[in-house]
């Protein structure tokens, strides 16, 4: 029994220390199969995502939804905790080390006593070990501890700063693409206002953001979890928004040079591809098609009244099913497992932009001329 419970304890240690270790120092994905952090995120998302589902009210669910992501790196960060504490406690029970103790017998609970308060150096006193060995185990502990509690604490600026980096060009789509966004009111509205030679510019902007997205979503699996500001935007949305902007742009406008598009689709469904694979999330065709006929004749339509020439024949039908068909099952995948609503192609006209809302009216004075609000996608009651 002292042998088991010491290996115990050593092998809880030590998965806690990999397990933390791959997840806040280790820039890279992960590909061993077991991994304690992707355990306690599938099995916590799960539970998580079920009760979710039992609310009626969409904007209850999301702002259920929006907490599950900082309470659960608390609750990964309190597993790891518990971990140590306990593998230590294992040790120094197993080992049936002497103490100074004001009880004249003791159990596993004063040994874990003891490896509560070392490792989190409280330095009670009222505790002690006796042999050398155990005094040296709890200098470790200690040590152990104040270095793994100084982790946690950087890591948390780390982690904010990349979802700030996120959110920023999440927020930048609200005027250019619309709340939802889509590849529809995006092209509509550089072409109405002549400006989509602009656009050009907005996709390396993009390419760099669908970078930043999946080195920081790789490094930083929880950010996944994290949801936007509004209601109907998100990280996913936007993504997808990428997506079928450059594909719009590669096969039907003419008169464009689609090598910057070529060069962001590819980063963006690198991004989509990876994700899904770190969350393990297998593609999942959609059921219902983004962009019906009717929606791609009447886009194809408003681009022309608009001045911007459109192909419209079989062979682009085609080749932009193929590229539909290169990125929509993956984010339809991650739609389906993180409870996100991905977008239409060609988006509704008739929906104020989020920054046309406001608390108190539906409509912010002096904007008339913009379309009226027909639904609030912010958090306010």
């Amino acid at each position: 029994m002292r042998l088991l419970g010491t290996l115990a304890g050593l092998l809880l240690i030590i998965i806690t220390l990999v397990d933390g270790f791959e997840t806040i120092l280790q820039p890279r994905r992960v590909t061993h199969r077991f991994r304690f952090a992707r355990f306690f995120y599938r099995s916590t998302w799960r539970i998580w995502r079920f009760l979710a589902m039992r609310f009626s009210v969409a904007r209850r669910r999301e702002s259920f939804l929006s907490v599950f992501g900082p309470l659960s790196l608390l609750g990964l960060f309190a597993s790891w905790v518990i971990g140590l504490i306990f593998g230590f406690a294992l040790i120094y029970w197993s080992r049936a080390f002497a103490l100074h103790a004001p009880e004249p017998h003791v159990n596993f609970f004063t040994y874990l006593y003891l490896s509560g308060t070392t490792f989190f150096t409280l330095g009670y006193g009222d505790i002690t070990p006796i042999p050398t060995i155990a005094r040296a185990l709890t200098v470790i502990e200690g040590g152990m501890g104040f270095a793994f509690l100084a982790v946690l604490i950087t890591y948390l600026p780390v982690l904010y700063q990349a979802f700030s980096r996120r959110e920023a060009t999440i927020s930048l789509m609200d005027a250019r693409a619309g709340s939802p966004p889509s590849a529809g009111q995006l092209l509509l509205r550089a072409a109405r206002s002549g400006s989509i030679a602009q656009v050009e510019e907005f996709l390396a902007e993009w390419e760099h953001w669908a970078a930043e997205l999946l080195e920081s979503h790789l490094s930083f699996p929880v950010l996944s979890y994290y949801r936007s500001q509004h209601d109907n935007q998100s990280w996913l949305a936007v993504l997808t928004t990428i997506l079928d902007t450059t594909a719009l742009l590669m096969v039907a406008v003419e008169e464009y040079n689609s090598y910057r598009a070529q060069l962001t689709f590819a980063m963006a469904r690198h991004a989509a591809v990876d994700l899904a694979l770190v969350l393990r999330t297998k593609p999942v065709p959609i059921e219902n098609d983004r962009f019906p006929p009717p929606d791609q004749a009447r886009l194809r339509q408003l681009l022309i009244e608009a001045g911007l020439p459109h192909r419209a024949d079989e062979e682009v039908e085609r080749k932009l099913g193929e590229l539909r068909a290169m990125y929509e099952p993956f984010v339809n995948a991650l739609a389906q497992r993180l409870l996100f609503i991905l977008p239409p192609v060609m988006g509704d006209e008739g929906v104020a932009d989020n920054w046309q809302r406001s608390a108190w009216m539906q409509r912010t004075p002096g904007i008339g001329s913009l379309p009226a609000a027909t639904h609030d996608g912010g958090h306010f009651d």
